[in-house]
């Protein structure tokens, strides 16, 4: 070895990707059937099996609910061998378990592992204000900023023009003025059914035609993009957005700051983030699981903040490992 260097530590990142594509592959034997909660408990039990045999000593932190309501993967929950390191996990079994019951494209098994304590805890908040850009216009939004002030500063900073632009927002009611807002500044709009965890990553990630993501959508799938944003070098702005009263005064109650604009290190404080994402159906970021005669393609994004490495690994799973997920 030269002088001065020294050897690389794990990559989790490579390992979780086991863990994913194994998610995926169970879930994608539920695609176009319409059963999304089947699509979801197959994509669990995979992942929890998998999840069990990586060398970590892990707490998850956005999982599938409180352990009342979800007998596996609940917020709390140790996983992972019981061995160093010390780590916080998300996961997502399935983001867009809707998509993958309809076999529209877009869903995503994922994992993102962070050193333990550095991942936000939504607590009460289901849902929260986004904003996500890739690393171009990381340093010119602003969450408060109009839509239309946005889209100008990214797209000076892109050197392109406000029409040249391309808005990722979720097709919910809720979203009427901002999609306004869009088409009145000029830009383009990609409505997507479901699956914003994906949708924030690809606007973050070069040549996905994809500029910016702006919506109210899930906390969990915040804090996870957010994590996969590290990794690329982008920006996810939020801030919580409780659905009725109740909900803020249990937020309030608990000491969340209701009006504060979270960034990127308040939702995961770590510099040594690692994520993976394995394709369920087919999608801008990546492929969808493909199965033929007994055999089955997966295509998985593999990232870690600390050396800034994104990789995509094309597997190939073949014949009783496959019938096995």
């Amino acid at each position: 070895m030269a002088q001065g260097m020294s050897a690389p530590d794990r990559n989790l990142a490579l390992e979780i990707c086991r863990v994913t594509e194994a998610a995926a592959l169970a879930g994608a034997r539920w695609l176009g059937r319409g059963d999304k909660e089947a699509a979801d408990q197959a994509a669990v039990d995979a992942m929890r099996l998998m999840m069990g045999t990586v060398a970590m000593d892990g707490i998850v932190v956005i999982g599938e609910g409180e352990k009342d309501e979800a007998p596996m993967l609940y917020r709390g929950e140790r996983i992972g061998t019981g061995e160093p390191p010390e780590v916080d996990v998300a996961v997502d079994p399935i983001d867009g378990t809707t998509l993958t019951a309809k076999g529209q494209p877009g869903a995503l098994a994922v994992v993102a592992v962070a050193e333990r304590g550095t991942m936000f805890d939504p607590g009460p908040c289901f849902y929260m204000e986004k904003l996500a850009v890739g690393e171009e216009a990381a340093d010119v939004v602003d969450l408060d900023a109009p839509v239309k002030e946005n889209l100008k500063r990214i797209a000076k900073a892109k050197n392109s023009s406000i029409e040249g632009l391309t808005v990722v927002i979720l097709d919910r009611p809720r979203h009427e003025e901002i999609a306004k807002e869009v088409r009145d500044a000029g830009a383009r709009i990609k409505f997507i059914p479901d699956g914003d965890v994906a949708s924030a990553i690809a606007a973050a990630r070069e040549g996905t035609g994809d500029d910016l993501y702006i919506g109210i959508g899930g906390t969990p799938e915040g804090v996870i993009a957010a994590c996969a944003l590290k990794c690329l070098g982008g920006v996810l702005l939020g801030r919580l957005w409780p659905r009725n009263e109740e909900e803020r005064d249990q937020a309030v109650q608990q000491g969340y700051d209701l009006d504060k604009i979270l960034t990127i290190d308040d939702l995961v404080s770590s510099d040594n983030v690692f994520f993976a994402a394995t394709g369920v159906t087919d999608g801008d970021l990546v492929k969808g699981v493909h199965f033929r005669r007994g055999k089955a393609n997966t295509q998985s994004i593999v990232m870690r903040s600390l050396s800034g490495t994104v990789r995509y690994i094309d597997a190939l799973h073949l014949g009783a490992k496959v019938r096995h997920y």
